[in-house]
């Protein structure tokens, strides 16, 4: 199975690519819709379209008029459906019991093809509850990643918030969203993926009768990125809480550059259980902070390599030295053969756990298959296997520089914020 992925991908008379994920072993699978329709697809005045057009789906459709009828007839077959607004694409899903398939084929389609729009104004309200929760009472941005995309990409649709702002969502109207279902759910914007035990046939046929009325429209394309963030920044709002929230920030290759399989390593050498990096030096060793992580978030032409901590506010400063300290190790020497050889071993070991994984499934073939071809699991292994210890310096150096990064804080900073901007502004050990 590792050398032969169970991979077969179709594509409808109207455009719609149709991928199953044959996983005979399982008993359980998973069925997807994924949308190329996020914030990067939006304007300044339309910011939020996609997420709000998102809960309206579940207030029914032409098929099933009633939303809670919608919701129950998928959970009576064992489903549960759901729905997701990132930055460049949405999806919805939900686990499909393998003898009752068709119920939850005919309502995803039914729902993204033809929806009533009932009750935008009850939606309206959930979604401004929601925002809430990313605002202080001044009404300031309080969300770390909101504000680091936001320093990262500037005016660029990928610095807009996924759900939009208070006033942008509330001068949102019913033709703005029928305009955006219109422009952004035509079938050649959509990839349908299940994943399970059960064939592409069937699955063929099921995509054909739920998703085959959907227009062919046409693929929304990513606003290329103009420039590359000139830093070394610090965006810090003084915030009334118990701990500071503190992200570095900075971009980095896409999925399909030569470069990512070290920035991948890159990430789990930083954080990959409590033997990394990171848990290792800012938590075990020196209890500087509670909570630590590295990660990538992946766009079309680019990706995000993102650390961050969640500490005590006096102790921020001595955080963000030791944060810089690990990344600038990172740059100078290179990783010893066998840490290298545990991210790499620790790498494949969780493509394999996917591989018993429908949801793991569905996102890698379906949700890559938006923008790309997804790589089978061989070739992602190759990949990883072909980094060298030189390779993750090399790419250090190119992706952690002075230059480059962007840190966010957020929480007490009164007494620490000219420390923070005097260490971010040093960027101590990171290459110019």
């Amino acid at each position: 199975m590792h050398l032969n992925d169970p991979v077969h991908k179709s594509v409808l008379a109207n455009g719609l690519r149709v991928v199953t994920v044959e996983l005979g072993h399982l008993h359980a699978g998973m069925l997807a819709a994924y949308v190329r329709a996020g914030s990067r697809h939006e304007d300044a005045r339309q910011n939020g379209v996609s997420h709000f057009l998102e809960h309206l789906f579940f207030r029914g459709s032409a098929g099933y008029p009633d939303g809670r009828l919608l919701n129950s007839v998928v959970e009576d077959v064992g489903g549960n459906l759901n729905g997701v607004t990132t930055r460049d694409h949405g999806y919805y899903y939900t686990p499909v019991h393998p003898e009752r398939l068709e119920i939850p084929f005919a309502v995803l389609g039914d729902m993204l093809a033809r929806p009533l729009f009932r009750e935008v104004e009850l939606e309206r309200e959930v979604i401004l509850e929601e925002i809430l929760d990313e605002v202080d009472e001044e009404g300031r941005d309080i969300d770390v990643d909101n504000l680091s995309k936001r320093a990262l990409f500037g005016d660029h649709p990928l610095g807009l918030k996924i759900g939009g702002t208070r006033e942008t969502v509330s001068g949102l109207r019913e033709d703005d969203l029928r305009a955006h279902h219109a422009r952004a759910y035509g079938a050649r914007n959509l990839v349908l993926c299940a994943a399970g035990p059960f064939s592409h046939g069937d699955v063929l046929r099921l995509a054909e009768r739920g998703f085959g009325r959907l227009p062919p429209g046409e693929q929304l394309r990513d606003e290329p990125l103009a420039h590359r963030p000139r830093g070394p920044r610090l965006v810090a709002i003084d915030h009334r809480e118990s701990q500071t929230e503190l992200r570095l920030s900075f971009l980095a290759p896409a999925e399909d550059h030569r470069d990512f399989a070290a920035l991948v390593l890159i990430r789990r050498i930083l954080d990959d259980g409590l033997s990394a990096r990171l848990q290792l030096n800012v938590v075990e060793r020196k209890g500087l902070a509670y909570a630590v992580h590295a990660s990538i978030d992946t766009f079309s032409d680019c990706s995000v390599l993102e650390v961050e901590a969640a500490c005590a506010p006096r102790k921020a400063p001595l955080v963000l030295a030791e944060l810089l300290r690990l990344l600038a190790e990172l740059c100078d020497d290179e990783v010893a053969g066998d840490e290298l050889l545990r991210a790499k071993v620790r790498h494949r070991i969780g493509l394999e756990f996917a591989l018993d994984s429908a949801g793991e499934m569905i996102g890698w073939f379906g949700g890559t298959e938006l923008f790309r071809p997804a790589e089978g699991f061989a070739e992602r292994v190759a990949r990883i296997e072909a980094v060298t210890a030189g390779d993750v310096r090399a790419v250090a150096r190119n992706v952690l520089k002075r230059d480059g990064l962007v840190a966010c804080a957020v929480g007490p900073l009164t007494a620490v914020e000219k420390r923070l901007a005097s260490g971010v502004d040093d960027a101590q050990g990171l290459p110019r």
